[in-house]
């Protein structure tokens, strides 16, 4: 363990106790490549697992510039007046060409980051598909250890690849704008399929008619294709419509259909994590020093073709 490492025990303790340095450091060791580092964040995972479950975990998704950030912030100061203690993992994307990434988010929601009550964590991609990053999901547990009861994820945006979250969240809100297009694009297989929820945002100004008629033209376009989703109006500018959007994801948890869809989740992610040691694994063998003969016909033939062995 390097000398400024904390022990797994203070790890532990420091985000139970509510430090917010103790989780952000927890969150960087869980996301680090080195093996040391992956070995210590399995075993505070296990540590502090019996304290996750409890919070309500939601996804925020929509277009760039549909205001994803503004509204989070909005949305996130409405519920700690409620009192709850919200958590933000905000994904941004990594560049393909110098691999590095922005990490603005809270410089865009400065208000939300004062707030005591509140933990803004920028992420990046680094490669990883989905619209999240790679321990997004380790992330949540760590909140919830930590005590926020609700865990918002800003998703990169929005496309047909982009629907990982889906799999790790309670449920989906997608943010639209009126007057963009986007309530027929929005009809599009992928993202409308997982969303749980959405919301016409900035619907303040003169675009407040816009917004009621795009709300109106959506839900008739989400009947025609049998989808549950439920299509509101809001303005995080004008903090119109946050009520609205609580009470419908209240709706939703009521329904019981939470439950089942942690389970399910819980069994994709054990799935997804042995693909992922027996990919580690394959990569780590010494193909070259062992001899087709010892395996069967047909897996001999896999083994060649594959890693062009002879």
């Amino acid at each position: 363990m390097r000398a400024d490492q904390l022990s797994i025990q203070q790890y532990a303790d420091g985000i139970v106790a509510g430090s917010i340095v103790t989780l952000g450091r927890a969150i960087t060791l869980i996301e680090s490549q080195l093996e040391s580092d992956q070995q210590q964040g399995e075993e505070l995972l296990q540590s502090i697992l019996p304290l996750t479950g409890k919070s309500v975990r939601l996804a925020v998704s929509g277009v760039p510039g549909v205001g994803k950030s503004t509204f989070i912030e909005a949305f996130g100061k409405y519920l700690t007046s409620q009192h709850h203690k919200v958590a933000v993992l905000a994904i941004d994307p990594t560049s393909s060409k110098t691999y590095g990434s922005i990490l603005g988010d809270k410089t865009r929601m400065e208000e939300l980051s004062k707030d005591p009550n509140a933990f803004v964590r920028p992420t990046a991609t680094a490669g990883h598909l989905g619209g999240v990053a790679g321990k997004t999901r380790e992330a949540v547990l760590l909140c919830e250890a930590a005590g926020y009861d609700i865990i918002i994820i800003e998703t990169v945006g929005v496309g047909q690849s982009e629907i990982a979250v889906s799999n790790m969240v309670d449920f989906v809100l997608l943010l639209m704008l009126a007057g963009a297009g986007d309530e027929l694009q929005g009809i599009k297989k992928g993202i409308i399929e997982i969303a749980d929820g959405i919301a016409i945002n900035k619907a303040d100004g003169d675009n407040i008619q816009n917004a009621k008629r795009a709300k109106a033209e959506l839900s008739h376009a989400l009947h025609l294709i049998s989808s549950s989703s439920k299509v509101v109006t809001c303005s995080a500018l004008a903090k119109t419509g946050l009520e609205e959007i609580w009470k419908m994801i209240g709706e939703s948890r009521e329904t019981g259909a939470w439950l089942e869809k942690r389970k399910r989740q819980h069994r994709e992610w054990l799935q997804e994590s042995l693909n992922a040691l027996i990919l580690k694994a394959a990569k780590n063998f010494d193909y070259k020093n062992i001899e087709l003969s010892e395996f069967p016909p047909a897996v001999a033939r896999q083994l060649f073709t594959t890693f062009a062995l002879r």
